[in-house]
């Protein structure tokens, strides 16, 4: 499901949809003179794209593109994908002080590592929460104008806590509301250290429909609610909070990735030639043991973590040494922020240490990619690789364990998964578990994955891979929709 296919097939839409993001699916910028355009590579933006164009929807998101303003009309609208216009892109616009205190203030230094249970990384300030609540405002007035009575506005993560309860104030019961919230939701005793913490649970009980991947993530949430709300009733069975006019059930769904288009891009002549190319630029002999990790530079993900136990794994192991290459695929994210330019500073020395201590002439144990890597040249990149590593400190989901899997054509490779990650709900029974804090054992594990029969490898592969095609990123939207469509028969019914 890919926005180079015709919007055929996948999860039927929803009718009169439209969907709230902090990102948006097309951008617009400039190759000289020319405007171009730039389209969704992957995650949820390429997989809601041909959902909205069969649906005729409208996509409400923050216009970033540095020729976004050119191609809007009056209204701020422009109709996409661009070759064959079948839904409307709304675009919000943010000025810079906006984006420092909603984007990166509100959002990116409270909301973040308190979901994270990272308390000691929030940086409050007053102006990030009246900035996050002004511009929950203006996507929850543009998502109102967009919607018909009858329609579904299903919000998109943590960047729009308080818009649910602004539209509901304004549309009532005429429309359906559906959030996801794709990163963790933490226990009450962190999440009540938040000075909204009460602002922020009215804003999401306003939906009919709140979404997590996990089921303990809703769990904590439901007791969060408990606890902060004395007139809450609570069905814990059903998972649905009766407080106010509107129920609001909460129910995981664990998000999964386009499977069928990884494998395909995965197994074309441009991943083999890149492949090729990659292994002889960066000096990767053929009978490497190649492990791979993919992240944003986020102290989330465990990287840090990750290079002291693969240079445990070396200093205990000599014989690997010449032999193993981790690759190391990370990208620079929100470095304004001082908590970001530290984790960068952090795993670029731990690398340079780990090079130099074991490194020769001839070999580096750590081969670091900055570049912007194509669709076609990362699954390649998964699936000539004998294991990956993923090693979260915490993580919603973490989909790059999942792209891995469904790149493993061969079935040959191992997958090292921390349980702090919630895909390791969905796959830990076949992966290689870790914590990411235990560094001899995540080093033994490392070795266990190299070291066990290729028969114990493909049969843990295998069952991994019927897991990923089977709750696809269409399955995953399938069971919002069909969930959105039993609250409203059952609305009906009752009413």
């Amino acid at each position: 499901m890919t926005g180079d296919q015709p919007p055929d097939g996948g999860p039927a839409p929803t009718e009169g949809l439209v969907v709230v993001s902090n990102r948006e699916p097309y951008s617009h910028s400039y190759d000289g003179d020319e405007i171009t355009v730039e389209r969704p590579v992957g995650g949820l933006t390429a997989g809601l794209d041909p959902v909205m164009q069969r649906a005729s929807g409208t996509w409400v998101a923050w216009g970033d593109g540095e020729a976004d303003r050119e191609v809007v009309d009056e209204d701020d609208r422009v109709r996409v994908p661009p070759e064959d216009p079948s839904y409307t892109l709304r675009r919000i616009w943010l000025d810079d002080d906006e984006v420092e205190e909603y984007y990166y203030g509100y959002s990116n230094q409270v909301l973040w590592p308190l979901c994270h249970s990272d308390r000691g990384r929030i940086t409050y300030e007053p102006r990030f929460w009246k900035r996050y609540r002004d511009v929950n405002r203006r996507f929850a007035e543009a998502a109102s104008e967009e919607a018909d009575s009858g329609s579904l506005i299903w919000f998109q993560d943590y960047h729009f806590g308080l818009a649910p309860e602004m539209v509901r104030r304004d549309r009532g019961e005429e429309v359906t509301l559906a959030h996801f919230w794709h990163i963790p939701w933490p226990t009450w005793d962190d999440f009540r250290v938040c000075p909204q913490s009460e602002q922020l649970l009215e804003g999401l009980l306003a939906n009919d429909l709140l979404g997590f991947h996990v089921d303990r993530f809703c769990a904590q949430f439901l007791e969060g609610v408990d606890a902060c709300f004395d007139d809450a009733v609570i069905d814990w069975d059903a998972g649905v909070v009766h407080r106010g006019d509107t129920p609001t059930l909460v129910e995981s769904f664990p998000m999964g990735v386009d499977a069928d288009r990884i494998q395909r891009l995965a197994d074309s002549g441009e991943a083999e030639a890149f492949w090729d190319s990659f292994r002889d630029e960066r000096g990767i002999d053929a009978d490497a043991i190649v492990a791979v990790g993919v992240d944003r530079l986020d102290y989330t993900k465990g990287i840090p973590e990750r290079l002291r136990a693969i240079e445990y794994f070396l200093d205990s192991y000599p014989e690997f040494r010449g032999e193993f290459v981790y690759v190391q695929k990370a990208s620079e994210s929100r470095s304004e922020i001082p908590a970001y330019r530290e984790i960068q500073r952090e795993v670029a020395e731990t690398a340079e240490r780990v090079n130099d201590r074991f490194g020769t002439d001839e070999w580096k144990p750590v081969v670091n990619v900055t570049e912007m890597l194509p669709a076609t040249a990362l699954y390649s990149l998964y699936r000539h690789a004998d294991l990956a590593l993923v090693s979260s400190v915490r993580d919603g989901m973490n989909l790059v364990a999942e792209e891995y899997v469904a790149s493993q054509l061969e079935n040959e490779g191992a997958l090292v998964l921390s349980d702090f990650a919630g895909v390791d709900d969905t796959l830990g029974d076949y992966a290689y578990t870790i914590n990411p804090y235990a560094t001899e054992e995540f080093a033994e594990t490392i070795h266990q994955t190299i070291t066990d029969s290729p028969t114990e490898r493909r049969n843990r592969m295998r069952q991994m891979r019927q897991l990923v095609a089977a709750y696809d990123l269409d399955a995953w939207m399938d069971d919002i929709f069909e969930t959105v469509a039993e609250l409203r028969a059952e609305s009906a019914d009752s009413g």
